[in-house]
């Protein structure tokens, strides 16, 4: 089976064209060499793919014969990425969701009503009063300075 059909078939691309694509742009290689679309993957082959800024390694187990179910593909690769790379992955997952939760998205317009009441709020209580503080004549010199 040709590389490109290959990676389609086990879902590590959604469409073929695209994992074209990226065998084109040098990401994906059998063993140490870059390879073409048209390479053949047989048995027992190591695949390397660069996908998200992390380096996947899996090995060929069996060559299906058409694209397969999501809970099938374990049937047929068998992932041996270094442990460093899974880590790289959460890590990069962890500092996506640093400033807002996953779904949040943009404020709503009820929140953007409490931040501006928040802000409004906080504006007004940060007022002094300085001619209370410094009596009337220092308070005229702090604005004239």
């Amino acid at each position: 089976m040709r590389i490109d059909k290959f990676l389609w078939c086990i879902r590590i691309y959604k469409t073929r064209s695209i994992a074209a694509e990226e065998i084109k742009k040098n990401r994906v290689s059998v063993g140490d060499s870059v390879v073409k679309s048209s390479k053949e993957v047989r048995e027992g082959d190591v695949i390397k793919i660069r996908k998200n800024q992390i380096d996947y390694k899996i090995k060929v187990s069996q060559i299906p014969k058409s694209r397969l179910g999501a809970k099938l593909v374990s049937l047929y690769i068998k992932d041996v990425t270094d442990k460093e790379q899974h880590e790289l992955l959460k890590l990069r997952k962890l500092s996506q969701g640093y400033y807002r939760g996953k779904g949040e998205g943009r404020p709503t317009k009820k929140d953007r009503r409490d931040i501006d009441g928040y802000v409004e709020n906080d504006e007004e209580s940060d007022f002094t009063d300085w001619d209370a503080f410094f009596g009337e004549d220092e308070a005229a010199d702090e604005v004239k300075e």
